[in-house]
């Protein structure tokens, strides 16, 4: 993942990227949950089939209803699967209670719910992305179910 802001960081910091992104999700969760929120590719291409992405677990019923036209570009499948688990992981945060942002060795992102469980949002992303499932609501539903009542938005 290239961040440029976690880049001059680590080189002030002499360290590595994962180490930075892990010392941002400390220092500023909010500002990293709004980076990840982004998912800038998923929303234009979601915004091509008339569908605004609101944060909400609807919102990931609806994307797994959209025609999988990425799938016809290998170069871009990756990067919206990759959206797709951030943007699931987006949902999560803001609507299941104690699910935070974690960043596992690697610099791989995770929610990390109050169970402790932990989800890779971004490699469910993927599959989802690849192959349609497990559907992102589904996995929603899922890690909902781990924790707390999750609030409605």
């Amino acid at each position: 993942m290239n961040i440029p802001f976690l880049d001059n960081w680590r080189k002030r910091q002499g360290g590595t990227r994962e180490v930075a992104l892990a010392a941002a999700v400390r220092t500023d969760p909010d500002g990293v949950a709004e980076l990840f929120a982004e998912c800038e590719l998923l929303r234009a291409r979601a915004g091509q089939c008339g569908l605004e992405l609101d944060d909400s677990p609807g919102s990931l019923s609806a994307l797994d209803q959209l025609p999988p036209i990425w799938r016809d570009d290998p170069e871009e499948l990756p990067w919206v699967g990759n959206d797709a688990g951030l943007y699931l992981g987006t949902v999560l945060v803001r609507t299941v209670p104690g699910a935070v942002w974690d960043i596992l060795a690697g610099g791989k992102p995770v929610v990390r719910l109050a169970s402790g469980r932990e989800i890779d949002v971004v490699a469910a992303g993927l599959d989802w992305a690849m192959s349609g499932s497990p559907e992102l609501s589904e996995m929603y539903a899922e890690s909902a179910e781990s924790g707390p009542e999750a609030k409605t938005r």
